[in-house]
């Protein structure tokens, strides 16, 4: 134990948490003059910092690599007083006030926390995936999708997420074909049937992708039947996988209130179900997980946090 975690740091605003709903947080929470703190997690800027270009957040005619973006957001928040740490919240505690966040660095306590530690896309977890991020393989169409005009592209999952996205990317894709390891969809009857009938849709069955080969961009992906065996190759320059999101929320589990699938419930006004705690971005957000919809997020709970510290007088 540190010396420091033995003697907490206090923050009135305590952020875990740096994509865009965090650094949007801790922005309107610093323009307050609360000098909030942000801890910053794995990575400064979350799943939008690994992105090659963001072109659906206004404000940037030409696009920004997301990057760029996160750097952006960065600086706004610190000019106003941020304080970014780049630490890991390892554990929390909600049962007195105020509330403790203990890190690998430190301890801290805070009169009130914003949650935005965000939600990851379940990967294929197969050769060439990883390194081929960015260069055509994508776990979002409406943020990648235009990129892909004219082109053919593959999409893998057969839930409603990866009809929906699949749907989206025919307006741009000349042809979008879903690659689904059973022999029938799991999506909802609705959608199904415009997947059905859309001609640019097409369909392989019992069948799993098992590489992505390297280069410059996607041009092929490698496929196994799993009833046969026989393998094969779909030529396509997008890899558009969606097989599920995975909140980051194993650090508030029987702690907060969680839906079904992981995700903090929050209600209209970003409170997570205790006192002076707040959830933005997607760690609470299972259906939009966009940068716009999570900075709008992390400014709402922010602006809550605010309004609860000034009611209470701390």
């Amino acid at each position: 134990m540190t010396e420091e975690s033995t003697n907490p740091r206090h923050t009135k605003i305590l952020i875990i948490g740096s994509g865009p709903a965090g650094l949007a947080a801790a922005l309107y929470a610093a323009r307050a003059n609360l000098e909030p703190i942000v801890l910053t997690g794995m990575d400064l800027g979350g799943q939008v910092s690994k992105t090659h270009a963001v072109e659906n957040y206004p404000g940037f005619p030409e696009g920004i690599s997301g990057e760029g973006l996160v750097k952006a957001f960065h600086e706004q928040a610190e000019r106003f007083g941020t304080e970014v740490i780049f630490d890991i919240a390892t554990e929390v505690d909600f049962s007195e006030r105020p509330y403790k966040v203990t890190t690998y660095g430190e301890e801290f306590t805070a009169d009130t926390l914003i949650i935005t530690t965000g939600a990851a896309a379940v990967t294929l977890e197969i050769p060439g995936e990883e390194e081929m991020i960015g260069r055509g393989v994508s776990y979002c169409a409406t943020c990648d999708g235009h990129f892909f005009g004219d082109m053919d592209v593959v999409v893998v999952g057969g839930g409603d997420s990866a009809l929906e996205e699949a749907l989206y990317l025919t307006r741009h894709a000349s042809k979008v074909t879903i690659v689904h390891r059973r022999d029938e969809l799991r999506a909802g009857s609705i959608l199904k049937q415009r997947a059905e009938e859309n001609p640019k849709i097409h369909f392989v069955w019992d069948t799993v992708l098992t590489e992505i080969p390297t280069g410059e961009k996607v041009a092929t992906v490698k496929t196994k039947n799993v009833k046969t065996g026989e393998e094969s190759a779909i030529e396509a320059e997008g890899v558009f996988i969606f097989i599920g999101h995975t909140p980051n929320t194993e650090l508030f589990e029987g702690k907060l209130p969680l839906d079904d699938q992981g995700y903090i419930i929050v209600d209209g006004l970003m409170q997570a179900g205790v006192e002076g705690v707040y959830a933005a971005g997607e760690v609470a957000d299972p259906h939009f997980r966009q940068v716009i919809t999570s900075a709008g997020m992390g400014a709402g709970a922010a602006i809550q946090a605010i309004r609860y510290i000034e009611e209470k007088g701390l």
